[in-house]
């Protein structure tokens, strides 16, 4: 029981940044497996297992809840006084997982170079137009294209939040929405209801995600990987100009990320992150691989 609600927590932490996925989280804690099965679990015909899903996924999300109440608390209030330390932090954990999405995945990249290119390039392209159109997004008064925008922005989002390797919080970046769902929810835990109408529609696409995502993104993972991971990278490397260009989406805009307000010390803390998670992950492999092959011997 312990152990599920300190994975939701994990997760929870891992989701509020950039660049880091829950999923990859779960992965490491041993469990990725029954966290995914419980979804179609929650929905199947035997009673028991239905019920014993509800209760994991009850543990793990109030763990979850709270993990990300305290990171919504300090990452709100970092964006209004530290703005460029945060932006930097962000830019090293997505350069950082990109890098090692393309090292994990090359052998699936190389097939079709030609195909992958254009992908990469659409996914990169409609990311850099996103930030530069940037479609104003005020929590209190919502138009009929910003409502849209939001509600079908939360079913890629949440459906990269739970695959290993692939953040949510990268995609809300590139989407221009990680900033106003911050500190919305910030709002929200301190019962200012403000921003309500937002997380709402927010809400409405995740839920519409999770159900999707569970079938649909791993579908495509299993049948069309390396083309689904080229529209993955592009959007990755698309989010890029959208950290630089954060600063600029904020209520009381600021000049965007340079080398003359950057800062260094927490562009590598992002790096250094994103390599103390895969060190994690492949330790896990190869510990579990071992464990496998001591079992076949026996």
């Amino acid at each position: 029981m312990i152990q599920d609600i300190l994975c939701g927590f994990f997760m929870a932490l891992a989701d509020s940044v950039p660049g880091v996925s829950g999923g990859t989280v779960a992965f490491l804690a041993g469990e990725y497996d029954t966290f995914i099965g419980s979804f179609g679990n929650l929905i199947g015909k035997d009673r028991e297992k239905r019920r014993s899903a509800l209760f994991f996924l009850l543990r793990l999300g109030a763990g979850w809840l709270v993990g990300m109440g305290l990171s919504v608390a300090l990452l709100a209030r970092l964006f209004t006084s530290h703005i460029y330390a945060v932006s930097s932090l962000f830019l090293g954990l997505v350069a950082a997982s990109v890098s090692l999405i393309v090292t994990e995945e090359w052998g699936t990249l190389c097939r079709g170079r030609l195909w992958h290119i254009l992908l990469f390039l659409a996914g990169c392209g409609a990311v850099v137009a996103l930030s530069l159109v940037h479609i104003p997004i005020d929590a209190g008064t919502l138009t009929l294209p910003s409502a849209l925008y939001i509600l079908v922005s939360g079913a890629p989002a949440i459906s990269a939040m739970v695959l290993p390797g692939i953040s949510g919080s990268t995609l809300l970046l590139a989407f221009g929405l990680y900033v106003p769902i911050i500190t919305g929810l910030k709002r929200f835990f301190t019962l200012d209801f403000g921003a309500f109408p937002l997380l709402f529609l927010f809400g409405l696409g995740v839920l519409a995600g999770i159900f999707a995502s569970f079938r649909g993104i791993r579908l495509l993972l299993e049948r069309y990987r390396s083309a689904t991971v080229a529209v993955i990278l592009g959007l990755m490397v698309g989010s890029l100009f959208a950290v630089v260009m954060g600063p600029t989406t904020l209520d009381t805009p600021l000049p965007p990320l340079a080398p003359s307000n950057s800062n260094l010390g927490t562009f590598l803390l992002g790096i250094a992150i994103v390599a103390a998670f895969a060190f994690g992950k492949r330790a896990l492999q190869k510990r579990r691989a071992h464990h496998d092959g001591s079992n076949h011997a026996a």
